[in-house]
């Protein structure tokens, strides 16, 4: 019976155990699993968790006040933008690089820093520095005479660059203090703060040149871009740090220049022409002296250039006009320059050199670069084949370089905003003034301060980093 029973009603399996569940086994924090003691801190009552909470639970505990999320209807607007979340982060968008909103023009500021590595306020080099004594190593101490060791420094002289501080490149300091430096300027009626963006165009990590953008210009009402181009703060600024600014309004004609005018004695070559053809007269033995004088006196702007070339070319009076031939090989073109304007040839840029100086060796240079107008005084030579010491027509002074150069604009069509003119004398200032962007090149003082740009440096190549250039793309151009 009990078999039968047995047979007919099988007993009910045992129930099954289920499988322990993660949570029973661990309490989901090492430290609550492992360690003795459990901090008694707890959330407070703004629900702020402390270290201790959230490090060993952090189950049931509000790291963060709840906020309100309102959806999203409509269309954006300046005063209320939608905020994208992002893996719990808040991007909010703004516009400092777009297009301005329509009606509207944009109100940009272009501020080239380019460090002046020939200055002689660089930093030196571990490696170039020397000492005159064996036994002291250098840069060790300024002399071997303690009655002659300074205890104090010399007040009298420069002040310390602080790129000697910070590093001779465009440091990230030398960006944050010029851009303070802007902010004391007034912004634009109704605005109430800036934006800006740099870009590093030769280097990320030591950048010699770095183009910040600014937005927007300091009120041209209060202080026009000219005048801000010679503030004193700006000048104090370049000392301070061992740079050259150089500010542009953020135009199309900034990156698109069409015709590039040059001088051509200390800009295009190293030297004054006139200088080397005095310097290979041997008689009067202090000729090449008295013409180095007025040249000097002429490019400081003491002497009226026109006056000071024909008293210098009176001088020549006599030498063979094969002179300029064999001077030839005897000019040194400055550095970058064969690059420069090979690079303007791919870009479709037109150049022109003008020329105080002589027409013979000014073509010729021309012809070798590749320039293409020319401009320079044409001097009068007899029969005999020799020069008379005077000049034929009208000198290229300033006033001549300032007509030559809107004649050359007009034939070729260029608008004067997409001129740049470079130069390094006072006989260059009107040509310098005319052009959209005139550039003072390891100019004199006065140059410096009246044109709109002054570059300091050992290449002419970095006239392209003003166009916005970057070093691969100035490779790419001159390769």
């Amino acid at each position: 019976m009990d078999s039968q029973d047995s047979l007919n009603n099988p007993a009910k399996p045992a129930p099954r155990i289920e499988r322990p569940q993660f949570a029973t086994m661990r309490s989901g924090s090492f430290l609550s699993d492992h360690q003795q003691y459990r901090s008694p801190v707890q959330p407070d009552s703004h629900g702020h968790a402390g270290i201790d909470t959230v490090v060993e639970d952090l189950r049931g505990a509000s790291l963060s006040p709840s906020k309100p999320v309102s959806p999203f209807n409509g269309v954006p607007n300046k005063d209320d933008p939608p905020p994208r979340i992002v893996e719990g982060l808040s991007h909010d968008f703004s516009h400092p690089n777009c297009a301005p909103p329509r009606g509207t023009s944009s109100q940009r500021l272009v501020a080239t820093l380019m460090y002046k590595k020939k200055a002689k306020t660089a930093a030196p080099s571990p490696l170039t520095s020397s000492s005159n004594v064996s036994d002291i190593p250098a840069n060790f101490a300024p002399t071997t005479n303690l009655d002659n060791f300074p205890l104090e420094p010399d007040t009298a002289g420069e002040p310390e660059s602080l790129d000697n501080i910070y590093g001779s490149y465009i440091s990230p300091m030398c960006i944050t203090s010029f851009l303070h430096l802007m902010t004391l300027f007034p912004l634009p009626y109704g605005v109430a703060e800036t934006t800006s963006a740099h870009r590093c165009l030769d280097d990320q990590g030591h950048p010699l040149v770095v183009e910040l953008t600014l937005s927007p210009i300091p009120d041209p009402e209060y202080l026009s871009l000219d005048d801000l181009r010679k503030h004193e703060l700006i000048y104090r600024f370049e000392r301070e740090w061992n740079v050259d600014i150089v500010l542009q309004p953020d135009t199309l004609w900034r990156r698109h220049p069409r015709l590039v005018v040059f001088d051509m004695d200390s800009t295009l070559i190293t030297q004054e022409v006139i200088d080397l053809l005095a310097a290979t007269i041997t008689d009067p033995p202090d000729l090449a002296a008295k013409v180095a004088g007025i040249t000097h006196r002429a490019m400081l702007g003491e002497l009226e250039f026109d006056a000071a070339f024909r008293e210098r070319v009176a001088l020549l009076k006599d030498l063979p006009a094969t002179i300029f031939e064999q001077l030839r090989p005897a000019l040194d073109v400055t550095n970058g320059v064969p690059q420069l304007l090979r690079a303007f040839k791919r870009l479709g840029i037109k150049t022109a050199v003008l020329s105080g100086g002589f027409l013979p060796l000014t073509s010729w240079l021309a012809g070798e670069l590749g320039i293409d107008y020319a401009h320079a005084n044409e001097v009068v030579i007899s029969d005999a084949g020799r020069l008379t010491g005077e000049v034929k027509g009208r000198i290229v002074g300033k006033e001549r370089k300032e007509e030559l150069l809107l004649e050359i604009a007009k034939k070729e069509g260029v608008a004067l905003e997409q001129v740049i003119a470079v130069g390094d004398g006072a006989n260059d200032l009107l040509m310098l003034g005319r052009a959209g962007l005139g550039i003072a090149w390891n100019a004199k003082p006065l140059v410096q301060m009246e044109a709109s740009a002054r570059l300091n440096g050992d290449s002419l190549l970095d006239l392209l980093y003003l166009l916005g250039f970057t070093r691969e793309e100035v490779e790419l151009l001159t390769e």
